[in-house]
């Protein structure tokens, strides 16, 4: 069976709305956001930087959230979630799939270190607002895309696992401002999924 080493509000939240979304069966290891969660012996053993996800498949122990996914579709797929190479569809499921990590989320990671993770004497208010900034530009061609669509390709596909993901992230740091409203609207129709929902507030 899958099993899935996972911390709530990380990206690891993808890979359970994957396997929900799929009805995957998987067991699931909850770990706290703290040193002795996530720097123990164990897990440094199944990750060396001590980071979440990471997926056991049998004898197979991967990390980074956009590969499991990517293996999983291949390997454990019961439905796809993707379309296939000679759909019109297939170059822009790959582009907003790896849009979320190239663009979105070094920003966002930004972010969250300026505001949740760095003690209050190691803030710097000008490297937030900058970070703040560029992730609201570089959801505005997310936003323009979805103006005629309910997911980033029509259907919803895998690439909305990873951005769909980033987007609902960004929106609850407030960095989605009210104008983005095909941004708001797509967080809407993530947040009714629920296989999204039980990702979300597992281990809450």
């Amino acid at each position: 069976m899958l099993k899935v080493h996972f911390t709530p509000g990380t990206r690891a939240g993808r890979v359970i709305w994957l396997l929900e979304e799929l009805e995957l069966e998987y067991e699931v290891n909850i770990m706290p956001f703290t040193k002795e969660g996530l720097k123990s012996p164990e897990h440094r053993a199944r990750h060396s930087l001590g980071r979440v996800p990471v997926l056991e498949d049998g004898d197979i122990s991967i990390f980074e959230s956009g590969a499991i996914i990517q293996y999983v579709l291949e390997c454990h797929k019961n439905g796809g979630l993707k379309p296939e190479s000679s759909s019109i569809n297939f170059p822009y499921y790959l582009q907003w799939f790896h849009y979320c990590e190239g663009m979105v989320m070094p920003p966002m990671n930004q972010i969250v270190v300026q505001t949740i993770l760095l003690p209050a004497d190691r803030k710097d208010e000008n490297v937030l607002r900058q970070a703040q900034n560029l992730l609201t530009k570089s959801l505005a061609p997310v936003n323009e895309n979805l103006a005629d669509r309910d997911y980033l390709i029509g259907n919803f596909s895998a690439a909305d696992l990873m951005l769909g993901h980033s987007c609902f992230m960004a929106n609850r740091l407030g960095c989605v401002p009210d104008e983005m409203e095909n941004i708001k609207k797509y967080v809407r129709n993530i947040e009714a999924r629920p296989a999204f929902q039980k990702a979300i507030t597992l281990g809450e």
